[in-house]
C-alpha cells in the first residue's frame, strides 16, 4: 500500500509526488498521457517558447534602430515548431528522471477512485489494476472550454491544444476570448505578421487586471494592427470552403482559422468523485483551503480542479505542498492566495499581484495609489521600451495590497512586489531599499517613493 496515490501527472500532481520525498512517503503517480500535464505539454512551456521566438524575430526586425544593419529577417515556422518540441522534450525527460530519482512509481493509465483508498487504473491496452493508498490526491487538471456555435474540428475551429502545433503560420486568425491565453496568442501571431482579430465580451482585454495595463496592451495591439474588439459578442461561425466567417454586432470578419480561448474546464467527470463522496460544483472540487482536503476523508485535490483558485501551474505547486504537508504531518501550509503573481507574456509583458484598485475599493478598503511610467526610466529608454508603467495600491496609512508592472521583464519584476504584498510591507519600508541605476526596476523604486508620499523624480 502506498502512502499517496496521485491521479494526474501535471504540475499539481508531479509537484505532490516530488515534495512527498521530503517526508519519506511512498508515492504512485497515475497518468494516462506523459508526465508534465497541460502546462508542460500543451500550455505554459510550448506557448512561451513560441512567444520567445516571436520576440527574437521582432528584435532582429527592429535592429536598425540600434545601429545594427542586416537583411530583413524571415520567420521559418517549421524551425520554430521543431524548437518548441525540443524544449518540451527536454523538460519532460528531465521531469521523468527526477521522478525516478525520487522513487516515485509512475503508472500509465486512467485513474478512477472506486472506493476508500482504492484507485482503479485502466491502461491503454484495456487492462485494469488497482492501486491501494492511505491518501489520494486528485490532480487531473483542465481542458479548453468551448462555446456554442464553435464546435472544435481541429482545422477550421481550434483550441490552444491544436494551435500550438500548427504546421504553418495562419495568415488570418480570429481569437474568441480576450483573456490571458487569447492575448498571448494575439501578441505573438501579430508580431509575426498574421492578421489577427481578438474578441472579448467585456469592456477590456484581460478582464480583472488594472485598466491602465489593459489600455497599454490595447495601444500596443493597435500599433501592430492587431484588431481588438471589446464589449462585443460573436454569433455562430459560418464555415466556408476555404474560410470561416465570424459575425459580431452588425459586422463580420473572414479568417482562415478561429482559435477558441474562452477559459478552461476541470477534468473530473470520470475520476470517481461520487464513489467516496467528494463534493464538486460544475466539476470544480470543494476543498478546505488550509489543507486542500476534500469532503472525503483521505482525499485531497490540487491544481486546476480546485474550486475558486487561479488555474496556474505555480498555484498547483503551492497547493501540492499544502496537501502533502498535511498528509505527512497534520499541519497546515496554507497557500497565500492574496500574494500570487500573475504574468501575461504579451508584448509588452504584464505582471500583477494582490488586489487591483477596483478590487480593493470593492472590498471596502480605503486605499491610495501611486504610479510611475517608464518614459523617465533610463534603462527603458535605452531598450526602446518606454510604454510601460508601475502601479502600487496600498491601504490608506497601511500596507501595500496590490501592484502591477507593465514593461520589459514585468514577469520577473513583479516578484519584488509579491514580497511586499505577502509581507504586508508599508510603502515607506519598501521604499527604503535602493534600486541599481540604470535598471527597469528603478520604476518600482520610484513608485514606492511616491506611494510613501515622498517622490524623487
Amino acid at each position: 500500500m502506498y502512502d499517496i496515490a496521485i491521479i494526474g501527472g501535471g504540475p499539481g500532481g508531479y509537484a505532490s509526488a516530488l515534495y512527498a520525498h521530503n517526508f519519506g512517503l511512498s508515492v504512485a503517480l497515475i497518468e494516462k498521457d506523459r508526465v508534465g500535464g497541460t502546462c508542460l505539454l500543451r500550455g505554459c512551456i510550448p506557448a512561451k517558447t513560441w512567444i520567445e521566438s516571436s520576440h527574437v524575430f521582432a528584435t532582429v526586425a527592429g535592429a536598425a534602430e540600434f545601429g545594427v544593419q542586416s537583411s530583413a529577417p524571415e520567420f521559418v515556422w517549421p524551425t520554430a515548431l521543431e524548437r518548441k518540441k525540443k524544449v518540451v522534450e527536454l523538460l519532460v525527460n528531465g521531469l521523468s528522471g527526477t521522478l525516478k530519482a525520487r522513487g516515485v512509481d509512475v503508472i500509465e493509465g486512467h485513474g478512477r477512485i472506486t472506493g476508500v483508498g482504492t484507485v482503479s487504473v485502466e491502461a491503454s491496452d484495456g487492462s485494469v489494476s488497482d492501486v491501494e493508498a492511505r491518501n489520494i490526491i486528485i490532480a487531473t487538471g483542465s481542458g479548453p472550454a468551448t462555446i456554442p456555435g464553435y464546435e472544435i474540428d481541429g482545422t477550421n475551429i481550434v483550441t490552444s491544444d491544436e494551435a500550438l502545433d500548427w504546421s504553418t503560420q495562419p495568415r488570418r486568425v480570429a481569437i474568441i476570448g480576450g483573456g490571458v491565453i487569447g492575448v498571448e496568442f494575439a501578441s505573438f501571431l501579430g508580431e509575426l505578421g498574421s492578421e489577427v482579430h481578438i474578441f472579448e465580451m467585456l469592456d477590456q482585454l484581460v478582464p480583472g487586471m488594472e485598466p491602465e495595463a489593459a489600455k497599454i496592451l490595447a495601444r500596443s495591439f493597435r500599433r501592430r494592427s492587431i484588431k481588438a474588439h471589446t464589449g462585443v459578442g460573436v454569433g455562430p461561425a459560418r464555415i466556408g470552403e476555404d474560410s470561416v466567417t465570424v459575425p459580431f454586432g452588425d459586422d463580420s470578419v473572414e479568417v482562415d482559422v478561429v482559435l477558441v480561448a474562452v477559459g478552461r474546464t476541470p477534468i473530473t467527470s470520470d475520476v470517481g468523485l461520487a464513489a467516496v463522496g467528494v463534493h464538486s460544483d460544475r466539476g470544480f472540487i470543494s476543498v478546505d483551503a488550509a489543507t486542500m482536503r476534500t469532503t472525503a476523508e483521505g482525499v485531497y485535490a490540487v491544481g486546476d480542479v480546485v474550486a475558486g483558485t487561479p488555474q496556474l501551474a505555480h498555484v498547483g505547486f503551492a497547493e501540492a505542498i499544502a496537501a502533502v504537508t498535511h498528509i505527512a504531518t497534520g499541519d497546515s501550509a496554507a497557500v497565500d492566495y492574496n500574494a500570487i503573481p500573475m504574468v501575461v507574456y504579451t508584448n509588452p509583458e504584464i505582471g500583477w499581484v494582490g488586489l487591483t484598485e477596483a478590487a480593493a475599493v470593492e472590498s471596502g478598503v480605503s486605499i491610495e495609489t501611486a504610479e510611475h511610467g517608464m518614459r523617465g526610466i533610463g534603462r527603458a529608454i535605452i531598450q526602446g521600451e518606454v510604454g510601460g508603467t508601475v502601479k502600487i495600491v496600498s491601504e490608506t496609512d497601511g500596507p501595500i495590497v496590490g501592484a502591477t508592472v507593465v514593461g520589459p521583464g514585468a514577469g520577473e519584476l513583479i516578484h519584488e512586489l509579491m514580497y511586499a504584498v505577502g509581507w504586508e510591507a508599508l510603502p515607506a519600508e519598501a521604499a527604503s531599499f535602493i534600486h541599481a541605476h540604470p535598471t527597469i526596476a528603478e520604476a518600482i523604486g520610484e513608485t514606492l517613493l511616491a506611494s510613501a508620499g515622498k517622490p524623487l523624480h
